[in-house]
């Protein structure tokens, strides 16, 4: 116990010094003052979809010049599926760079609970999360890619759990309020410590249309994700996880 006590602090120190890294490295990079009051923001969304079930999330930013952002995020899994993976809490943090019309976003988060170390018993630092998010806002087009991998911790657990979790979707502003796209999204088993070698498996991988309203001075917005099940039967029966169409509804409001 007091080895896995050791084991433990270290992985947990090793993570928060690369966090502290990512947030002290944009420091040099700060070529111009921003006003103070439009430094902060964020955004704040209730989820539910079909897979995780219901889960809030939010992510933050402050300026630390014109084009780079110091950037935080939480994922409340807990709420849904993630009830019984150890209360399920992710929470990161990273840099965002405006690139143009790009926003691109890498960070890195930590994992509490029980599902990817396979431990059966919450523990906090259980994985580690790094992953991207890119943004397009091209006056009338948008579009959005995320992609994040899920790699689990050896706690005192032979067997760890792996996951590759994407999707990337685009679409156009209609008028004011409206807009439209496809919705591409994505979540893999990708095996783990001590997995067999093809025991990686599509647990869903969904396409179809999103229908988005937004305030277009900021604030509030509202979002519908449907799709269907691309996934052959031989997949499906491997993944052992029926999934023959996907929705996923998002609220929320910036600050």
């Amino acid at each position: 116990m007091y080895q896995i006590l050791i084991t433990l602090n270290k992985k947990i120190t090793i993570i928060t010094a690369l966090m502290l890294v990512i947030f002290f490295s944009s420091a040099p990079l700060m070529a111009q003052d921003v006003e103070e009051d439009d430094k902060f923001s964020m955004t704040v969304t209730l989820n539910s979809d079909v897979f995780f079930g219901f889960y809030p999330f939010f992510a933050g930013s402050y300026a630390v010049s014109d084009n780079v952002d110091f950037t935080f995020y939480g994922i409340l899994w807990s709420g849904g599926t993630g009830g019984g993976w150890g209360n399920w809490t992710e929470f990161g943090g990273g840099v965002g760079i405006s690139a143009g019309n790009l926003y691109i976003n890498p960070q890195i988060g930590l994992l509490s609970g029980s599902l990817t170390s396979g431990l059966g018993t919450p523990v906090l630092g259980e994985g580690i999360v790094p992953n991207l998010t890119v943004i397009l806002d091209n006056g009338p087009a948008e579009g959005e890619l995320y992609a994040g991998y899920y790699l689990g911790l050896d706690h005192g657990n032979p067997v760890t759990n792996n996951y590759l979790h994407w999707w990337l979707s685009g679409g156009y502003k209609l008028g004011k309020i409206v807009s439209v796209g496809l919705h591409y999204e994505h979540l893999r088993f990708a095996g783990g410590q001590n997995q067999e070698t093809d025991s990686s498996s599509d647990l869903y991988m969904a396409v179809g249309p999103y229908i988005k309203f937004a305030d277009p001075n900021g604030g509030a917005f509202a979002k519908f994700i449907t799709g269907g099940d691309l996934r052959s039967d031989e997949e499906v029966a491997k993944s052992g996880v029926e999934q023959p169409s996907f929705f996923k509804l998002t609220v929320g409001y910036g600050f």
